[in-house]
């Protein structure tokens, strides 16, 4: 199955969750479910803020997507992590909200991100991650999402 059929049938299962009654037999996320998500993606600002990119990238599945704005997607955490990443010197994600289902959930938030590299410049925007319950009990992020407020120049 394609990558970004893959990723279609999230976005459906997402919709589909979201118009699901309350009775039905799975489970919404329990609050021990959302802090997991809250010190994943904790974990992963602290370790771009620190350029520890192996820990920067345990955060991710092995089958995780990259979207991000004017890019093609990449796709696979090996493809990820072959791209040129450098060091946050400040970087915040505030959630807005976190929901999902079983072991499926999204948080939707806002970010402020400078980075490391001569002439980067505030950025501040929107992202949208899926994150994946993992057996271990720990969530995983599966999909990044995000683009800029920031007008184009």
């Amino acid at each position: 199955m394609t990558q970004n059929l893959k990723l279609f049938l999230v976005f459906l299962i997402l919709i589909f969750l979201s118009c699901q009654k309350t009775d039905q037999k799975s489970k919404t996320l329990s609050d021990g479910d959302i802090e997991s998500i809250k010190s994943t993606i904790h974990s992963h600002v602290q370790a771009g803020l620190k350029g520890d990119f192996d820990s920067f990238f345990a955060q991710f599945t092995d089958d995780a997507v990259w979207m991000k704005p004017n890019i093609p997607v990449w796709e696979g955490l090996e493809t990820i992590r072959s791209q040129q990443w450098v060091r946050a010197i400040e970087w915040e994600i505030s959630p807005i909200e976190i929901y999902g289902r079983d072991d499926l959930a999204y948080m939707r938030g806002s970010y402020k991100l400078l980075l490391d590299f001569e002439g980067a410049t505030k950025d501040n925007g929107k992202i949208l991650l899926i994150l994946r319950k993992q057996h271990s009990g720990s969530w995983l992020i599966s999909v990044v999402i995000f683009n800029s407020d920031l007008p184009l120049s």
